[in-house]
């Protein structure tokens, strides 16, 4: 059985932890259309895999967890949803040109192509979303279907932020074992995560059981909650480990340095000083929702988020000696409209492309909090970075194979 207890025995399947040495997590953050930039880093991790272990693997073949939120929770649907095949619905390659296709429709210029400050452009952001989000819906329902978050091929872990009850809803493989009333369609879970405030509109559906009890779920963008979802997939994981989830060795539930981490951000323009105070205490509502083209309050608590969750997880594997377990990549250098998350004109999209390519090449680094910029760290570029992770998650994988009395008997059968 997979993780999630659905897929039959394969070797394409994961199999659990308690036949490895570690536990392996990829997390993407929330940006919108920035989404293309950790679409191309994955593009080239799934390359490298597969030219370690053939053209038919998947990044679901080798990840415990997949986690995401917004835009990283589309991503995260998109690699882990099944086909009739019982195999990932997209490669990772995939991504960039889905979000070529369909982001220029999810946010058509052509309905909010204002000039910035413009009287309409308030008249707008005062009283509503600036896109409807019906082509996301239709998308969405294309694509997943009906297909629950019991049925995804390996974990994953999706935050939302409940409007009316004032507070995050996770939607976690993990967690739907224990509370079946959170197995709702990954269509809505991604449109659910997906509505920033201003930008699209929140998300209400509700789930039943076969006892006729309901839950109702009134969504907003997961980035409220965490923007980077890494450290709440490791809390997840760490929930089972204190259960006694027999799908993880024996391990205490705290013992990070298990943990083996890809965290991709889908790159900010802090280093660039975009805003500042003298502007900001000028602004009233009108001015912390729109200006300069952009949403200052969404920029603010998304990328805050972003940047502890960072911080905390560097911090505690540094203490326990395991740095290497844990990859961020990030580019801080965004500027203009490659900062924004709805500027989906051909050129921009391009760009942004191209923003994901360079940053390959781009040494490994680390935010610094005191001054927001990354630092360099002397372990080659992120593309020398992705190739060893490449080597850990293919070695772990044949370890697991190995050990797996479900692979041998795949194999018998």
């Amino acid at each position: 059985m997979a993780l999630n207890g659905m897929a039959p025995a394969s070797i394409n399947v994961i199999q659990p932890p308690t036949y490895g040495k570690s536990i392996t997590i990829l997390s993407i953050d929330g940006g919108g259309i920035r989404g293309l930039i950790p679409g191309v880093i994955l593009g080239f991790l799934e390359s490298e895999l597969q030219k370690l272990d053939g053209e038919q693997v998947r990044l679901a073949d080798y990840f415990d967890v997949i986690s995401g939120t917004s835009t990283g929770g589309l991503v995260t649907a998109m690699l882990t949803a099944p086909d009739e095949n019982n195999r990932p619905l997209f490669s990772a390659k995939d991504i960039k040109d889905f979000y070529l296709e369909h982001c220029p429709k999810i946010f058509p210029q052509e309905h909010y192509n204002y000039l910035p400050g413009s009287a309409e452009k308030i008249v707008k952001a005062i009283s509503g979303p600036k896109y409807d989000g019906k082509y996301l819906h239709e998308l969405l329902h294309e694509k997943l279907g009906d297909i629950k978050l019991h049925e995804t091929l390996t974990n994953v872990v999706i935050p939302t932020f409940d409007i009316k009850l004032l507070q995050p809803t996770v939607f976690s493989s993990y967690a739907v074992k224990h509370h079946p009333s959170l197995d709702a369609n990954l269509r809505d879970i991604c449109i659910g995560t997906s509505a920033a405030p201003t930008y699209l509109p929140g998300h209400y559906f509700k789930t039943g059981d076969s006892d006729g009890n309901e839950r109702r779920f009134n969504l907003i963008d997961g980035g409220v909650a965490a923007n980077n979802p890494a450290l709440v997939a490791i809390n997840e994981v760490t929930k089972e480990v204190s259960r006694g989830n027999t799908d993880f060795f024996a391990m205490h539930p705290l013992e990070y340095n298990k943990f083996v981490v890809l965290s991709l951000g889908t790159g900010t323009s802090q280093g660039e000083g975009k805003y500042h105070a003298e502007l900001a205490a000028k602004w009233g509502i009108v001015g912390w929702l729109t200006n300069g083209g952009s949403t200052p309050l969404i920029d603010a608590f998304m990328q805050a988020s972003s940047d502890m969750v960072d911080f905390h997880l560097s911090t505690i594997f540094q203490a326990l000696q395991s740095e290497d377990n844990y990859l961020r990549i990030q580019d801080d250098t965004l500027t203009g409209d490659l900062a924004s998350v709805d500027v989906a004109t051909k050129e921009n999209l391009e760009n942004l492309v191209q923003v994901g390519e360079k940053l390959l090449k781009k040494p490994v680094s680390k935010t610094n909090l005191q001054t927001g910029i990354c630092q360099v760290l002397d372990k080659g570029t992120n593309e020398d970075a992705l190739k060893r992770l490449a080597q850990t998650l293919s070695q772990e994988k044949r370890l697991r194979d190995i050990m797996s009395p479900n692979v041998h008997k795949s194999r018998s059968a």
